[in-house]
């Protein structure tokens, strides 16, 4: 396609209005493209070979050295957006980066303590399903306003579809980032506080007998049976015929990924405890988001790596 470079020749380029500073822009880079097909393919070769290489080698990492591959991701996670946002002065995220940072460091100190307080556990169980529970709000409220954005609703509120926009994707991104972070770090707790309480070590048998009426997640005492409906939680109770408290297990199953009982490892099914089908759902955006973390925490240093690679052989 010939493209006219003389787009405006009496006028200034501070004169120009924005769609014709978007036309100067294209002419511009169009040249400086010309006759770089080659380099092109070859930089796109370099890119699909290191997106590959790079997710063999996390697969493999993943197998055989979790626990450095689970806290080089929570890292990532955590830095990444953090380092983006500052070089883009973006600071509504960085406000919030900051209140989720010091909320969590310090539940996640409680968790951490020992010996632990009885409390702690419902406390960081609470805290980290608080925010699966905003996360997931948020996603489906971005969501929402997307497909309103598609079917022109904005219209009728005489908005530029491009606010709405943008507005929708912003709410999906912080339902999504600040639910795999918590994610992630609840599964570290919850390992912590079941060892730490004491009814069990890390691949071995239970250290402490477990009482009757007991929670076995937080150790605190039921207030109604399994068969009772509960004013502010339930009581479940597992295929093992160990019970707990609605929010622990809650917790324990979905927002830290444990599939099995705290007490003694036996599988739990989440179909049979969670039988209302509005909950099934959550539990498939717990697999969504392992999905997310991905691409937020390793997708920005395969980019990297991939310019990087452009760089050292005079690649533009």
């Amino acid at each position: 396609m010939d493209v006219d470079i003389r787009v405006m020749p009496n006028k200034s380029e501070a004169d120009l209005t924005p769609e014709e500073k978007w036309r100067v822009e294209h002419i511009k880079m169009h040249e400086k493209h010309r006759g770089h097909e080659s380099m092109h393919v070859e930089m796109l070769a370099i890119l699909l070979i290191t997106l590959i290489v790079a997710q063999i080698v996390l697969v493999e990492w993943k197998k055989r050295h979790y626990r450095s591959f689970q806290m080089s991701t929570l890292v990532a996670m955590w830095v990444i957006p953090f380092v983006v946002c500052i070089r883009n002065q973006w600071w509504r995220f960085i406000f919030l980066w900051h209140v989720f940072s010091c909320i969590t460091v310090l539940v996640v100190r409680k968790a951490l303590q020992r010996p632990i307080q009885g409390t702690t556990p419902r406390l960081v169980y609470k805290w980290f399903y608080f925010i699966y529970k905003m996360s997931y709000t948020l996603g489906i409220i971005g969501y929402i306003i997307i497909l309103a954005t598609f079917f022109g609703l904005n219209l009728i509120f005489d908005v530029k579809p491009h606010i709405w926009m943008d507005c929708g994707l912003l709410f999906v991104f912080y339902g999504l980032y600040f639910g795999v972070l918590g994610r992630d770090i609840a599964e570290i707790c919850a390992d912590k506080m079941a060892s730490h309480i004491g009814y069990y070590a890390p691949g071995s048998m239970p250290t402490r007998t477990l009482e009757t009426g007991v929670c076995a997640v937080c150790g605190n005492r039921l207030l109604v049976s399994e068969n009772e409906e509960g004013v502010i939680e339930n009581t479940y109770k597992l295929s093992c015929d160990h019970v707990f408290h609605e929010f622990c297990i809650r917790g324990w199953c979905i927002v830290g990924k444990k599939q099995t009982c705290p007490y003694c490892k036996e599988k739990v099914d989440l179909k049979k405890m969670f039988c209302s089908p509005w909950e099934r759902p959550h539990v498939l955006y717990g697999q969504l988001l392992d999905w997310i973390r991905w691409l937020v925490a390793w997708q920005p240093l395969i980019v990297f790596l991939v310019q990087g690679i452009h760089w050292a052989l005079g690649l533009e």
